[in-house]
């Protein structure tokens, strides 16, 4: 509602843009339904053709999973808008037959449009330029596909990016596991407190509280060992508020909301 009278406010859905700057190459962590104006706060970075269409605006897309905020800018890679030619699209093998087997996204394999490059847990792509991306297994409602986060290390940091997860205790151990030598990491800040969603048990929707993240990565932020930007923030998160209570708790907590268009280097 607040950025619907302050335009200025608005966020776009969560992703993130990989850009190597010796090769003017970008890649995207999900394609969201802001595909369109995301690709354009990126026009300083590509080498855009200027008075025509972009058939390559992208240099591929990593997704995280099948829940709409995640993938349904694809449909803008496809025959009825840019009708690109095999933009590499790295996904998990359960949500690579997703695609294939349901339309419209199976007319963007079929026509070639998008090319899809399986990625299983564990599994690394190496970009160039000492920059690499990790598949991580995240737990969250896998209705359609299962879900991945990315470790995205490059020549001096590396970035954990889970933008959609489950309790950090379905993680078990591998939470640890996921951690180990990153420098920042960009987590599920869906939502702040448990009572944000009148009429809806948010347990059930499934997403760490930023509260909860605080409690068990907080000890690790306070020794300096790790940095954490929240991301994908719910309209109702009060988080969203720089002027919040929740806001002030998570400054004074060491934790941060991540802004729109901000720059980390790896």
């Amino acid at each position: 509602e607040v950025a619907r009278r302050e335009p200025g406010k608005k966020r776009h859905v969560a992703s993130l843009a990989l850009v190597l700057p010796g090769g003017r190459k970008v890649y995207l962590v999900d394609a969201t339904p802001d595909f369109r104006e995301q690709l354009d706060k990126l026009a300083d970075v590509r080498d855009a053709p200027v008075g025509r269409a972009d058939r390559a605006p992208i240099d591929g897309v990593f997704l995280t999973h099948a829940h709409m905020g995640h993938y349904l800018g694809l449909a803008f890679l496809g025959y009825e808008a840019l009708h690109t030619q095999k933009i590499p699209v790295w996904a998990t093998p359960r949500m690579a037959g997703f695609l294939r087997t349901n339309g419209p996204w199976s007319q963007l394999v079929s026509k070639e449009e998008i090319e899809l490059r399986e990625l299983a847990d564990g599994a690394t792509v190496e970009l160039g330029e000492g920059v690499r991306v990790t598949a991580v297994r995240a737990p969250h409602r896998d209705e359609f596909a299962d879900t991945i986060g990315f470790r995205i290390s490059g020549p001096t940091r590396t970035v954990l990016y889970v933008p959609d997860t489950d309790s950090w205790v379905a993680w078990g151990d591998r939470l640890a596991v996921a951690l180990e030598g990153v420098d920042v990491a960009i987590v599920d800040g869906t939502f702040f407190s448990g009572d944000e969603l009148p009429g809806r048990d948010v347990a059930k929707i499934g997403h760490p509280l930023m509260k909860d993240t605080v409690e068990r990565l907080g000890d690790r932020v306070a020794a300096g060992r790790l940095t954490v930007y929240f991301t994908h923030l719910n309209h109702s998160n009060p988080a969203l508020e720089p002027a919040s209570e929740a806001s002030k708790y998570l400054r004074e907590k060491g934790f941060r909301v991540l802004a729109e268009g901000e720059e980390l280097g790896l």
